[in-house]
């Protein structure tokens, strides 16, 4: 599962090798503060820096002592020598596993931070290029009122940059350290010697521990990457529905020489946007599970540790995937305003009928009044399959109120899209900011790619 969702960067960020390098860091810097304080002689740290982890050595010991760090002590030891009797001094695994991890996890939200970048930056570009491009705007899956296509991705954009800020919290919140001791008392050691090697590593000491380091920073962590992943999802979604058949007004690439069935060779299936899908309800589960780890057994238990070797690579990797997956799906995203422009017409009008209810009440007839006027012309629009304002031009209450020549202006779509520009400066999106050569304006309706 891992491997076909690994990719190069992320994977070596969970990699055992990368593991246990970290956990020899924190046993130097550990040495290092010792050192400091005088209790281990300075002029051992040059060879204990030299220390390296055998990791075929370490599987060999792990075969008799069924515990990893064990194992690990044992292949730097017998690799270091004299000196190795200041490793691990004073410590209990899970001071060196618990930092460790946070130097994993600090590496990997620095990967998906980037990773969001990078999917900003292309919502934004193509938000900009399709600012004025107008679409139906639709509620409980409903033509509602005109949109823009750069409004929705505008929306996704602003919704990114709450993820990255999301992530940027979550990060500063596993970034800790726990050197502590066993039950988290300091007796073999000092809030000194946590306070200097955690400062080697980059690390704030935890305020307060006991054997572990508080389980509900990991869940706000995991928590963090479903809640990204579900805004992957969300948007996923969206192309889905717009590519439907029906509707056509966007689709996911689709390569020279892929197949969408191996029935139906005219298929050209939403798949990439369907995976998306899918792996965040995977990610929504590990932050499930995240939250289940919180509780343990008064000092420390390791029920959550199982479940940790597979939630947390998983869910970073899984994410990083899906960030990666859907950026190329936005950079080759097909857009057709045409259909978007037929699409906004299929109700004949009726889209524009809360405009005409308005005008009627700025007349002077009341809300109710307004709205079954409007309503009965409405459904018989539906109904009918007729024109809305055709059907309102015969209505002689309604043009009692309305003529003809007020009536005929309220049906301009291009009215929806005048304070499109105020909510792009509101985020901070302008032509400055995008670095594209041309803009979509309004009159723009031939299918393009971005």
């Amino acid at each position: 599962m891992i491997e076909r969702y690994s990719r190069p960067r992320m994977k070596r960020v969970w990699a055992d090798e990368n593991k246990f390098h970290k956990w020899l860091q924190v046993e130097i810097a550990v040495c290092e503060a010792w050192a400091d304080l005088g209790v281990i002689p300075r002029n051992a740290i040059p060879k204990i820096k030299l220390a390296r982890v055998n990791l075929k050595r370490m599987e060999e010991i792990l075969k008799e002592t069924h515990h990893d760090v064990t194992a690990f002590l044992g292949s730097v030891s017998e690799g270091l020598g004299e000196e190795s009797r200041f490793i691990h001094l004073g410590l209990t695994s899970s001071d060196v596993i618990d930092t460790a991890l946070s130097l994993q996890l600090i590496e990997a939200s620095e990967l998906l931070s980037q990773d969001i970048k990078e999917l900003i930056s292309v919502l934004a570009q193509t938000a900009m290029k399709h600012k004025y491009t107008v679409m139906i705007g639709r509620s409980h899956g409903i033509h509602a009122e005109p949109i823009s296509f750069g409004l929705k991705l505008a929306i996704w954009t602003e919704e990114m940059r709450r993820n990255l800020q999301r992530l940027a919290d979550a990060e500063k919140i596993i970034a800790v350290g726990k050197i502590s001791g066993a039950v988290g008392t300091y007796a073999t050691l000092s809030p000194e010697v946590e306070e200097k090697a955690c400062a080697r590593l980059g690390l704030a000491p935890a305020p307060v521990s006991n054997q572990v380091l508080q389980r509900d920073r990991h869940a706000q962590f995991v928590t963090t990457l479903a809640i990204i992943a579900g805004s992957l999802e969300k948007f996923a979604t969206e192309i889905r529905g717009l590519q439907k058949t029906e509707t056509r007004e966007v689709e996911e690439p689709f390569a020279a020489g892929q197949t969408g069935s191996s029935a139906m060779p005219h298929k050209r299936n939403p798949e990439l946007c369907e995976r998306i899908s899918g792996l965040a309800r995977l990610v929504r589960g590990y932050a499930l599970t995240s939250m289940e780890n919180i509780a343990l057994w008064h000092e420390r238990d390791i029920s959550h540790s199982s479940t940790e070797r597979i939630i947390l690579p998983d869910a970073c990797l899984v994410l990083d995937y899906s960030l990666s997956i859907f950026t190329s799906v936005m950079k080759g995203l097909q857009v057709y305003p045409r259909k978007m422009k037929r699409n906004l017409d299929i109700t004949k009008g009726l889209i524009f009928s809360q405009r005409v209810m308005l005008a009627l009440i700025n007349k002077g007839l009341s809300r109710q009044q307004a709205y079954e006027m409007v309503q009965r012309n409405a459904m018989k629009a539906w109904k009918g399959n007729k024109n809305f304002l055709t059907l309102l031009k015969a209505d002689a209450e309604v043009t009692a109120t309305l003529p003809e020549a007020e009536l005929e202006p309220l049906f301009d779509e291009k009215y929806h899209l005048r304070y499109v520009d105020d909510i792009f400066k509101r985020l901070g999106l302008t032509e400055v900011q995008w670095q594209g050569k041309s803009m979509a304006g309004p009159s723009d309706l031939a299918p393009r790619s971005i």
